[in-house]
């Protein structure tokens, strides 16, 4: 059963709302079922000549161009594309094969000039430029959704609050590394753009009615703009469990651990928890095997496949256990080189800068609130600390709007926050206090109480 969908032509009012304002998430209408694509599941492309075609008709289609990327996150190390989705109006959907296709700047030299759409683009981007697709511009609509103050924005919820069809998500999490795809993958994978463009258009109504058009605008071209990411940090000191190791030498055999873990699911391109959990890792560094007889008594490693490596593991922790006392890591995290302590460390370290960072946190925090965004999506909560920890000499509404802007903010978040954080910034004047006797002549009235507001 083919589901109807919206033509090319039909205009969305955000869920049928008779006006819209920042206040809410617009009511859904009755949900229909979208089951396949309107045009049938297509093929997949995975030959130089059929991509040529699919490039032409692209560039023959009309308006913004839909793209998506399935990855095998969870299943492999690499975070790239197993299966790339685009469609255009009047051009169809096509579904590319990328391990087939490595090179698809044949598309990009079709409509690399037309807005892209995309939901999450951040996700989908690095994978997309690996493949020689990187768009001029962009919408996303996962991040027009924050902006508006929608709570859930994940795809399938956004399509069916605002254009009122149901998308079948049983396949998000799937190896899409899989070859051949079956067919029930590639029907979801067709639908994931069947009404992107759709609902960039009814995000796009909305954010011109709320005022925050421009707002998007700005942060779509900072995704487009924005440089690779640098590798994280210490990546293995985000082991699920790594507080219960306790010492810097405990702390290191994770480290070990971790890195001989992750150069087999390297070598192997296969997910690290596939290689070994977390658990797993944890449970080795508190119990502290003394060899491998003992170490495969613990209950991950005691299936045939761990034992099978058991010597790799305890190669890593005699190798923890070995290092003398300066090459343990610290025991905690560094701060990634912008010399700030972690936030739950400030009021030990400088109990003015943490006053000073509770009440900027609570002035952006009302911000947020009231034009209904993520406090995030205002501005980022790291630039925050920034500037509540080395504030400007004179923190005036200028020189705070300095400092934000120094530190990567647009020009739409520095014009809602910079005035509130330069006011926030200052120690407050202590209370006066009343002559004698005043109280008896001229009673003070009580200042109005002010309604908590959390910190991010």
């Amino acid at each position: 059963m083919t589901s109807t969908v919206p033509n090319s032509t039909q205009q969305f009012s955000g869920g049928g709302r008779p006006d819209v304002t920042d206040a809410a998430e617009p009511v859904s209408p009755a949900v229909t079922p979208l089951l396949e694509p309107v045009e049938g599941t297509p093929p997949v492309i995975t030959d130089a000549r059929a991509l040529a075609d699919v490039a032409e008709r692209l560039a023959a289609g009309d308006g913004p161009v839909a793209f998506d990327a399935e990855r095998a996150s969870g299943y492999r190390y690499s975070q790239r594309a197993y299966l790339v989705q685009v469609r255009r109006r009047g051009s169809g959907t096509a579904l590319i094969d990328p391990v087939a296709l490595p090179d698809l700047s044949v598309i990009q030299d079709k409509v690399g000039g037309v807005e892209w759409v995309l939901h999450a683009a951040s996700q989908d981007l690095p994978c997309l430029a690996e493949l020689g697709l990187r768009p001029a511009t962009l919408f996303d609509t996962e991040l027009a959704g924050r902006l508006l103050g929608y709570e859930r924005v994940g795809l399938g919820m956004m399509v069916e609050r605002v254009l009122g069809f149901g998308l079948e998500k049983g396949h998000s999490a799937a190896d899409w590394s899989t070859r051949p795809l079956p067919e029930p993958w590639l029907r979801y994978a067709a639908l994931d753009v069947e009404l992107l463009v759709e609902l960039r258009d009814a995000l796009a109504v909305e954010l011109a009615e709320t005022g925050k058009l421009d707002f998007a605008h700005q942060e779509f071209a900072a995704i487009v703009a924005a440089p690779p990411r640098e590798p994280r940090a210490e990546p293995w000191r985000r082991t699920s469990g790594i507080h219960r190791a306790r010492s810097r030498r405990q702390l290191a055999a994770v480290r070990a651990m971790w890195n001989a873990r992750d150069k087999i699911a390297r070598t192997r391109d296969i997910a690290p928890g596939r290689v070994l959990p977390d658990s797993a890792i944890i449970d080795a560094v508190l119990n502290a095997p003394a060899d491998a007889t003992e170490l495969v008594k613990l209950p991950v490693f005691s299936g045939p496949r761990l034992r099978r490596s058991a010597s790799v593991w305890m190669g890593a922790l005699a190798e923890a256990a070995g290092l003398p006392d300066g090459d343990l890591p610290p025991a905690t995290a560094s701060t990634g080189g912008d010399g700030l302590p972690p936030p739950n460390r400030w009021a030990e370290r400088d109990p003015i800068a943490a006053a000073r960072l509770a009440r900027v946190r609570a002035s952006v925090n009302a911000i947020a609130t009231r034009h209904h965004m993520p406090v995030e999506n205002l501005v980022e909560p790291a630039l925050t600390r920034r500037v509540a920890w080395s504030p400007p000499g004179d923190p005036t509404q200028e020189t705070v709007a300095d400092a934000l802007r120094a530190g990567g903010a647009r020009d739409w978040q520095v014009g809602l926050t910079a005035a509130a954080i330069a006011g926030a910034l200052p120690e407050p004047a202590p209370a006066a206090v009343a002559a004698p006797g005043a109280a008896e002549t001229e009673p003070v009235a009580p200042e109005e109480s002010r309604p908590a507001v959390d910190a991010p």
